[in-house]
């Protein structure tokens, strides 16, 4: 494979000096200690990734994968896969709740296109087309091996170019109607768990639907047999392009000692693949917020990741990590601006007699 084989990548460890030297200076700002809570643990964090004192996280990048599946035949979305090229063209006409919040954050955008149907022609996408979409895996797998090396492939390099042109932290985001049903394909092949547990509305269909959409997931699952233990051969068999896509740019950024600000139900299964495959990678991530979907919980906690915010959020397309970031970056401004108590000649705790 090429340099970007995520297989062979190294993941740096945490510096954990830099991480305790945070701690400790955390405790001379002015405030009790602690008492900053989640907050001080996310500069500590922050700057284990880093390996800086005082991290920079500004500005973030945002990565929108977009990809067809051809599971959508089978019934299991509330819209038609038609919405995926609409929504992708929404992207690039800057008209989607994650435009909205990148513009907040003054994150840098990007939206590539893995593997939509249609073909789209805008100057602003970011064309990687591996196929018009993924096989429909109830009756073949969803793609070959060599396609998901080459999805992995185009995930290391599209993050490694918004790395390039300045980005600190990366947001990634997906558009394609059925990738809660291959999301749930996934995770329910990883864990080995029930597909009714982990398996929600999805795009909004009613609770009738949603049975023939477990049902759907418990078939494929039963016909491609995936193996839990090979990450390659769970996407091959049951992912999504933008997907697989993810997982490539999660992992190059841990490579880079990026931060990763993780998603929704989709990113985080993504996020699991990317654990899976580049032992480390989830060191880099931080859980932006709780989704709505049943199988983000047991993703969270597979992952080991507590979420920032609970904001009863669905959307995906990165919206809710967006959402979080300048909570996170709130963290890396107490470090920069916040007085220590001899700096404002504030009198400390009193520490008792001697």
């Amino acid at each position: 494979m090429n340099k970007n084989d995520i297989r062979n990548m190294h993941i740096p460890p945490l510096d954990k000096k830099v991480g305790k030297e945070v701690s400790d200076y955390l405790d001379t700002l002015t405030k009790p200690k602690g008492s900053l809570g989640r907050l001080e643990e996310l500069a500590i964090e922050l700057a284990e990734m880093t390996g800086q004192r005082f991290p920079v996280i500004t500005p973030p990048g945002a990565i929108i994968f977009a990809a067809d599946h051809g599971i959508t035949t089978e019934g299991i979305s509330a819209f038609p896969k038609e919405v995926t090229t609409q929504m992708t063209l929404n992207f690039l006409e800057g008209g989607a709740a994650m435009n909205v919040f990148c513009r907040h954050i003054n994150a840098k955008m990007a939206v590539v296109d893995v593997g939509v149907a249609e073909d789209i022609s805008h100057d602003q996408l970011i064309s990687r087309k591996i196929r018009r979409g993924t096989h429909n895996f109830l009756h073949e797998h969803a793609m070959t091996e060599t396609e998901v090396h080459e999805c992995l492939s185009i995930g290391c390099e599209e993050t490694d170019k918004m790395i390039a042109s300045g980005a600190k932290t990366l947001i990634v985001g997906e558009v394609g109607i059925g990738n809660t049903t291959s999301a749930s394909a996934l995770l329910a092949s990883m864990l080995g768990i029930s597909v009714q547990e982990i398996t929600g509305p999805g795009t909004g269909l009613n609770p009738e639907r949603v049975i023939h959409k477990q049902q759907i997931i418990e078939q494929a699952i039963k016909a491609r047999q995936p193996n839990r233990d090979d990450a390659i051969d769970i996407l091959k068999k049951v992912g999504g392009f933008e997907i697989t896509a993810m997982v490539g740019a999660m992992s190059t950024a841990a490579k880079k000692r990026i931060p990763i600000i993780v998603d929704g139900f989709i990113c985080t299964v993504a996020a699991l693949l990317a654990t899976k495959i580049s032992s480390g990678a989830s060191d880099y991530m931080i859980a932006g917020h709780h989704s709505k979907e049943p199988g983000h919980q047991k993703a969270l906690e597979q992952l080991g990741k507590k979420p920032i915010l609970d904001m009863q959020m669905r959307l995906g397309e990165g919206t809710g990590a967006a959402v979080a970031f300048p909570v996170i970056e709130a963290a890396t401004k107490v470090l920069k601006e916040m007085a220590t108590f001899s700096e404002a000649g504030v009198s400390e705790k009193d520490k008792g007699p001697l």
